[in-house]
This record gives structure tokens, sequence and C-alpha cells, in this order.
């Protein structure tokens, strides 16, 4: 049964280790992941956060020897279901490593940004909130210990943060791409970050199988 908390920004309901059946979270899906740190090859997969753009959070707490999470796999590898991260080359690995799911359709607003705000080295989450939609996140939970077996309000709050704007963000950034001409070349960029990650569990950060 779902652990359900309430803040100001919307309900988040915290599950283990697989989303319910019953949850339908539409045909647009915010994602973001908490790991144990920054190696996907190292730092075990955590927490999934999952937000359909409605002020809705979903959390589900991987927990180590917990078994398969089906629901949530076939969600993430739905052909019909867009996945919006931030950052999505740690995220797509993370999950691949952490539950086997081969995450597509993806779209990620990190490399976005990159594309089309090029007068900005700013490419975080809280910058682009900031910048584009005039919001203020906390990261003061980011480096918390995510492997707790209970979290705390404070990290459930901080870890629906992450997914909450996310369908917002994309909707600006989506009109920047257009206008600027670059909305095909991201497509192409988004659908390679499958490869990307699994290329990065493979050690293939440095070198570059890209590079000279």
């Amino acid at each position: 049964m779902a652990k359900t908390l309430f803040t100001p920004s919307g309900a988040i309901h915290l599950h283990v280790q697989d989303l319910p059946p019953d949850v339908s979270l539409g045909p647009v899906v915010a994602v973001d992941t908490e790991t144990m740190g920054l190696d996907p090859r190292r730092d075990r997969l955590c927490l999934v956060q999952l937000s359909s753009g409605d002020g809705v959070a979903h959390l589900v707490q991987i927990v180590p020897g917990g078994g398969p999470s089906p629901n949530l796999k076939a969600l993430l590898e739905d052909s019909e279901v867009v996945k919006l991260f931030h950052f999505a080359r740690f995220d797509v690995a993370a999950l691949y490593r952490g539950i086997g799911a081969t995450v597509a359709p993806v779209r990620c607003t990190k490399i976005a940004s990159k594309l089309v705000r090029t007068y900005t080295d700013r490419h975080g989450l809280k910058d682009l909130c900031r910048d584009l939609l005039g919001v203020d996140i906390s990261k003061q939970q980011q480096t918390s210990d995510w492997g707790a077996p209970n979290l705390t309000p404070e990290q459930c709050a901080y870890a629906a943060s992450d997914v909450l704007h996310l369908h917002a963000l994309w909707a600006r950034l989506e009109g920047l791409l257009q206008r600027e001409g670059r909305l095909e070349l991201a497509e192409d960029c988004f659908r390679f970050l499958p490869a990307r990650g699994k290329l990065d569990l493979m050690g293939y950060v440095d070198p570059d199988i890209f590079s000279h």
C-alpha cells in the first residue's frame, strides 16, 4: 500500500519496489532517479520519481533484493508513452542497470536547453525552473542518503520537485527548439540516449568512442 504525503506542491505517493497496476500516468510522464552516487556502474538505483504533470508525484523506492518492478519497467519501455527527463543520459543508464529497463522514447530538458540557450552555461534543473518558469526549487536534499530504508518527508518533497515541473519546462523548450529550427536535431539526440546510457555502463565515457 502506498504511503501518501501532502505538500504545498501537491500529493506524493510513495510505493515500494513497483508501481501499482492501476496507476495511469498518461501519454507523457516526467521521470527522475535518485541513486547512491553519480557513477551508474557503481552506485545503485534507490528511487524512481514519476509525474503526469498534474501536481501529483509517484515515488518508487527500489529495495535491494526486493524483486522485479514489472509495472514500472513496462511503463518506461512503452513506445506510446514519452518519458521526460532532465539529464536523461544518467537516468536511462541507472534505470537500465537498476531494473533492466531500456527507456524510450525519451525527451531531455538539459539537452534541449544546451541546444537553444547558448547564451548561458547554466543548464541545471534549478536554473531552468528559475529562468523559464519563475520557480525556485531547493537542492538541499540532493546529497542525502537515498539508500536509507525510510525516506524523510524532506527527501520525498525534494524528489517530487524534480519531476513536478518537467512538463512545463519541456513546453517552453520545445517552443524554443521549433523557433530556432533545432527540434529535429534534438529528436535525433533523444533517440540516441538509450544507447549512450549503455555505452556509459560499458565504460565508454573516457575514452569517448566518438573522439578522434
